[in-house]
């Protein structure tokens, strides 16, 4: 009887661990960092289809971000920092005793339901959602711990939504276009589709950790003079020379680079337009190649991507500052009209003022952030653009990639020297001063300093 007795608890015992081990080993594939890679290519996927302009997409990618990274951060206090207190005006997410809570999965499903107030094309995130969910019954994911980990990453979107909504960005909506200029030295819409200028007041923008748009303001740009000889005439010389001498190297540099939403193409009276990724994406995927590379941990890969939008986002304020303040006019501009009325850039220039350089600010600005992550000496390779008909090209660092996107805009004929140069100083402004102020990391974990 006894024996009987021991044998009986003893399968019980084998049962309950089994059961166990069943109930929880999906515990190891929903912590797979993989799966919120996928949920933020979803999120660039539909910011190319939506035609977000690149300061916009910066917003994008930021507040969906930092919903995930808060919850992480608060799940994870003796690794993380929260960023209350850190970036402008945020406050200390909703707090929950439910035990079913994965934080996970809240993190995910936070991240997706910000990210779907901020798009047009919600039918596509509702797509990706329900695909989600069908993922973590597979998972065999309890079914309880789906609903409470989605009801409180839904209560979280709605608290950073909220504080979303005091950037500024729906006045601005309502703000006036900008008003062209007659005076040749003032931007002034470009071929082929003379767009109105985007964004002429982003500078109004809340910013996430710069005190003002303006903290880090570049050299004044060189003073409009067309004489023959004079530094602005040498500048505007050396774009058309440059451009009309290009090398085939030069050309897969400014077209890897481009990242322009919106290219048009006209043939005859037939007008259409291929979308491609922003330039904060491409930096978006960089950060997904380094984080995979590094075998970041669920944890870490939101970090990062925390991190690098931070940079974006107060790194287009404070370019787009000075475009709107300087109103440079474009280099196309000026050619056209003084030099040579069939000369096309090899990009099509974009459609707001030239100075400084976009790509150089932003780019210098997230490769000084990852630098920091990362380590200085992190090689990669950017497969970034291989969705986009482009082939990958390879680096010794984010500094070293910062400074081949900053040089493209010369080879793509839309940017002066002065506006590449003077913006790589300010984006390396930018983002020192993040780094020194952003302390997200309580224990370095896999980051190489």
């Amino acid at each position: 009887m006894v024996k009987t007795l021991k044998l009986t608890f003893s399968f019980f015992v084998l049962v309950t661990l089994f059961s166990c081990s069943q109930n929880t080993e999906y515990l190891n594939k929903i912590q797979d960092p993989e799966l919120f890679q996928e949920a933020m290519q979803n999120l660039t996927d539909i910011v190319v289809y939506d035609i977000f302009s690149p300061p916009v997409a910066s917003r994008v990618y930021l507040y969906p971000s930092i919903a995930a990274y808060e919850i992480i951060a608060h799940y994870n206090p003796e690794e993380f920092n929260s960023l209350v207190g850190q970036v402008k005006e945020l406050q200390k997410i909703p707090t929950s005793n439910d035990i079913d809570i994965n934080p996970q999965l809240a993190a995910l499903f936070s991240f997706n339901a910000v990210g779907k107030a901020l798009i047009f094309s919600e039918d596509k995130m509702e797509v990706f959602q329900e695909e989600f969910q069908q993922k973590l019954k597979s998972f065999k994911v309890p079914s309880q711990a789906i609903k409470a980990s989605k009801a409180y990453g839904e209560e979280v979107a709605s608290a950073i939504l909220e504080w979303a909504s005091g950037d500024m960005y729906n006045q601005t909506r309502t703000f006036p276009k900008y008003t062209i200029r007659e005076e040749d030295r003032f931007w002034k819409p470009t071929p082929p589709d003379y767009m109105d200028g985007i964004e002429p007041h982003w500078q109004e923008i809340r910013t996430m950790v710069l005190d003002s748009s303006n903290q880090f303001p570049p050299k004044d740009p060189l003073p409009f003079n067309l004489e023959k000889g004079s530094p602005f005439q040498q500048q505007l010389t050396e774009v058309f020379e440059v451009t009309n001498t290009l090398t085939e190297e030069q050309i897969e540099i400014a077209k890897f680079w481009d990242c322009n939403p919106y290219v048009t193409h006209h043939l005859g009276h037939a007008m259409f337009a291929t979308k491609k990724i922003t330039p904060g994406g491409h930096w978006i995927g960089i950060t997904a190649i380094a984080t995979r590379q590094s075998k970041s941990s669920f944890e870490e890969t939101i970090n990062a991507y925390a991190n690098v939008s931070i940079a974006l986002f107060d790194a287009f304020i404070s370019c787009w500052d000075e475009k709107w303040e300087t109103l440079v006019v474009r280099p196309e501009t000026l050619i056209n009209q003084y030099y040579d009325e069939e000369w096309l850039p090899l990009l099509q220039t974009p459609p707001f003022p030239e100075y400084t350089s976009g790509h150089s600010v932003i780019s210098r600005a997230a490769a000084v952030t990852l630098t920091d992550l990362f380590g200085a000496n992190f090689k990669f390779t950017d497969t970034t653009e291989l969705a986009y008909g482009l082939p990958e090209r390879s680096y010794n660092s984010f500094f070293h990639a910062s400074e081949e996107a900053a040089i493209s805009r010369l080879y793509g004929g839309i940017h002066y020297m002065m506006a590449i140069s003077e913006g790589v100083e300010q984006g390396q402004k930018v983002g020192d001063y993040i780094v020194n102020q952003i302390q997200t990391i309580r224990t370095p974990l896999s980051r190489a300093k």
